[in-house]
């Protein structure tokens, strides 16, 4: 059973800095939910909000996983990570002098993932032959678009229930971002994941989308019910298609 997330009222910031005001948005069950927006608008805030990395100054953030109902706000990132939520920051954050293999080990840290190592890594090698082929090789070493499946692989191997994915697509070329896309769904098929993305490039995002919402300076400006919906948004039109 995938997990479900309900954020409302959320406040944040850095020190002075007041970067989320009043966000609300929820992910239900096995779907894929798009946070859109361009840089500098809270995207990367809000996911370190749930993953207590940053802690919000006001308002609610709480996952419901295997029918309990846990508020979030407050909890270290490794005990939100044991709940059953994955994490695949901006910028991949690998280990550089790690192999392939031993990075994905390294997310295979939670007590529950561990029976279901040898599985877990058969899947990933299976869905990314690129990294079967390179398992011995430094992840530093790597191609920007092999660092992002193995980032996305490793978040695999702890065995979640919700993936928050934060710009996937960030310095990959056109046809890569395409590929880590088409493998963001295919982790959430294989796997019975929920997913949250976080993702400036709109066209490649509402592919794979159930629904989505527009963070415009902090606030959620636009809730899509649907891609049909978000494409035919004004404000997605402006910001992404210069209308």
């Amino acid at each position: 059973m995938a997990a479900s997330l309900r954020i409302a009222d959320l406040d944040a910031g850095y020190g002075a800095v007041s970067v989320l005001h009043g966000v609300t948005l929820d992910v239900r069950e096995g779907e894929t939910v798009a946070l859109l927006g361009t840089n500098g608008n809270g995207k990367s805030t809000l996911m370190k909000c749930i993953m207590g990395m940053v802690r919000p100054s006001a308002g609610a953030i709480e996952v419901e996983i295997d029918g309990a109902r846990v508020n979030l706000i407050g909890m270290t990132t490794e005990a939100i990570v044991d709940l059953g939520i994955g994490f695949v920051p901006e910028g991949r954050r690998l280990f550089p002098r790690l192999t392939v293999t031993e990075n994905l080990l390294m997310g295979a840290f939670r007590k529950i993932a561990r029976p279901q190592i040898d599985r877990n890594l058969a899947f990933c090698f299976e869905l990314f032959p690129r990294l079967a082929e390179r398992r011995k090789q430094l992840a530093g070493s790597m191609s920007g678009g092999e660092q992002q499946m193995l980032a996305l692989a490793r978040a695999l191997m702890s065995a979640p229930k919700m993936l928050l994915i934060d710009e996937p697509s960030v310095g990959l070329a056109p046809l890569l971002v395409a590929r880590t896309i088409d493998s963001i769904k295919a982790l959430k098929e294989g796997y019975q994941l929920s997913v949250l993305m976080a993702e400036q490039n709109f066209t490649q995002a509402i592919r794979i989308a159930d629904r989505g919402y527009v963070i415009v300076h902090g606030r959620i400006e636009f809730e899509g019910k649907s891609a049909e919906d978000l494409n035919n948004n004004d404000i997605i039109r402006a910001l992404y298609m210069g209308a």
